[in-house]
């Protein structure tokens, strides 16, 4: 066992990789898919941020070596696969990743125990500074996982790891120093003839030659990203299958999925879970509908919800 490995057992980390490379390899592919407008309607993908996700070091100039980190929500995956078989489930399906990291916007837990890992880390090696990246930021972070060792890109663009499939948040670390031996070789692409995401998507949104998502089609741009326009079906979500918040459809059905989820406890899902899934449909609406917005935003503070705004969330339970 490595030093770094013995320093991160508290942190319940549930793998990681090294990299002193700050590159993307898949920078002009995202920039070409940029170019043909497939990010759209997310345009912070497209702005001046994009020639900082070039290179780590127009992010953080300082840059010798990332270590990266994936944290597992296939427990979550579980528990809501249990409410899915529930009689009184209604229909509804959230995203597991909103319903895991104790019940909090995952930005807020990762983002705490990032600055936590790094303040071990300075403990340990003299001089040593850096930052935290998630996804709020612009780093390419599936590239970084993958220069990492951590996985390949699934032909829905997610990183999959061979042995926590593809239920995973991605943070890092980027240091001013060199503290472990980068991972020696990229992970191969595993998932061969397979097109069970291809095929379960229900609005076509994956691009299967360029691995990539054309966003406006997604369903989870529509009911995460949208929450300001105006509460419209558009076409390509007629035959959406229930989700309110995020699709978990194209994860659902890949096979390196399986084992991870067979492996967990399958406890209860969330408390948020458990509101939305297994009330009447109507119970629900009439009781946000009658929120403040004020109210609202105390209500689901902290949770992944509470960006939406009252609107948002209304939009997104009455499409279905």
């Amino acid at each position: 066992m490595s030093k770094l490995e013995d320093l991160l057992k508290p942190f319940q980390v549930s793998a990681f990789g090294v990299t002193n490379e700050p590159v993307p390899i898949s920078f002009s592919a995202y920039a070409g898919w940029v170019k043909r407008d497939y990010h759209k309607p997310l345009s912070y993908l497209a702005d001046h941020r994009l020639e900082l996700r070039s290179d780590l070091r127009q992010f953080y100039p300082d840059f010798k070596q990332a270590i990266v980190f994936l944290f597992s929500y296939s427990e979550e995956r579980a528990g809501l696969e249990k409410i899915y078989q529930d009689q009184n489930w209604n229909g509804w399906k959230i995203a597991s990743y909103a319903l895991g990291f104790e019940d909090q916007d995952y930005h807020f837990v990762l983002k705490k125990k990032l600055i936590s890992i790094l303040d071990t880390l300075k403990k340990e090696y003299s001089g040593l500074e850096g930052v935290l990246t998630l996804d709020v930021h612009p780093v390419l972070e599936r590239d970084l996982a993958y220069r990492s060792g951590l996985g390949w890109f699934g032909k829905n663009s997610m990183l999959i790891h061979q042995g926590l499939g593809s239920f995973v948040m991605i943070g890092s670390l980027l240091l001013n120093q060199e503290i472990q031996t980068p991972t020696p070789r990229l992970e191969t692409d595993h998932c061969g003839n397979c097109r069970a995401c291809l095929d379960i998507c229900p609005t076509d949104a994956i691009n299967e030659a360029q691995r990539t998502i054309t966003a406006e089609k997604c369903i989870s741009t529509f009911t995460i990203e949208l929450f300001k326009e105006a509460p419209v079906i558009p076409g390509h979500l007629e035959r959406g299958t229930g989700e309110i918040f995020g699709c978990d459809l194209c994860q659902d059905v890949c096979p390196w999925n399986k084992k991870p989820l067979q492996q967990t406890s399958l406890q209860g899902a969330s408390k948020w879970a458990n509101y939305f899934l297994l009330r009447p449909r109507n119970e629900v609406i009439a009781e946000l509908e009658n929120f403040s917005q004020k109210g609202f935003r105390r209500f689901f503070a902290g949770s992944v919800f509470e960006r939406l705004g009252k609107n948002g969330l209304l939009k997104n339970l009455k499409i279905y």
